[in-house]
């Protein structure tokens, strides 16, 4: 399933925009609380979808029935643009267990890149929950290589992917390799550039974010 959330929330729309806007993002703190709401939301859509038990409450003056999350999920970022639209996640899922990977893109001289995974925190996600988190999804070649990083860890239940931006091309890709998992989008786009970016898109995320860092 895919989920386009600026279709449906307009102030998700509106966070989104305002990633985009080149006149907005020299502002560090709104950039990662923009990407944080949006981590918030799609974790309120998510809770949605996610079994429940009955459970019996004591109050002080009696008893309340009320349904609760049966499980919490496994929630995963990539490092480090993922850090803010975790947190959003982490701030609704505040009892979940975290995962933490590293993948970038090591350019080649040619212009090409692959991508490198060099470092993985994970707890058990056997028959979990598995929440992935990051913000662009371009060509889905790091989300994937992720994925079969933490497979290797154990087989989680039911996996979401939860990004600001995902390009088509990028989602085709994603749901070819993994054809059950779920994608919640902030927007999709349709154009990715030779070098595999997105286009209209909004830059590289992590740099908003954190600061421009050095080319390795």
């Amino acid at each position: 399933m895919i989920v386009n959330l600026c279709q449906q929330h307009s102030l998700i729309s509106n966070w989104v925009a305002e990633l985009r806007d080149t006149s907005i993002q020299g502002d560090r703190m709104r950039f990662r609380k923009n990407l944080e709401r949006i981590g918030e939301v799609t974790a309120y859509e998510i809770s949605k979808v996610l079994p429940f038990v009955e459970k019996e409450i004591q109050t002080p003056l009696g008893i309340a029935e009320h349904k609760v999350i049966k499980e919490q999920p496994v929630l995963a970022t990539i490092l480090r643009a993922g850090l803010p639209l975790h947190q959003g996640l982490l701030n609704f899922f505040d009892k979940a267990e975290n995962a933490f990977i590293s993948a970038y893109r090591k350019h080649n001289k040619d212009g090409g890149f692959e991508i490198s995974l060099e470092y993985m925190s994970c707890p058990d996600i056997e028959n979990k929950t598995l929440i992935i988190s990051d913000p662009m999804l371009a060509t889905g070649s790091s989300l994937v290589k992720t994925i079969h990083f933490l497979k290797e860890e154990g087989n989680p239940r039911e996996i979401h992917i939860v990004t600001a931006i995902a390009c088509t091309v990028g989602i085709e890709y994603v749901k070819r390799e993994e054809p059950n998992i779920t994608i919640w989008c902030g927007d999709i786009d349709d154009e990715l550039t030779a070098k595999g970016y997105i286009v209209p898109g909004l830059g590289d995320a992590g740099d908003l974010a954190f600061g421009a860092k050095l080319q390795m």
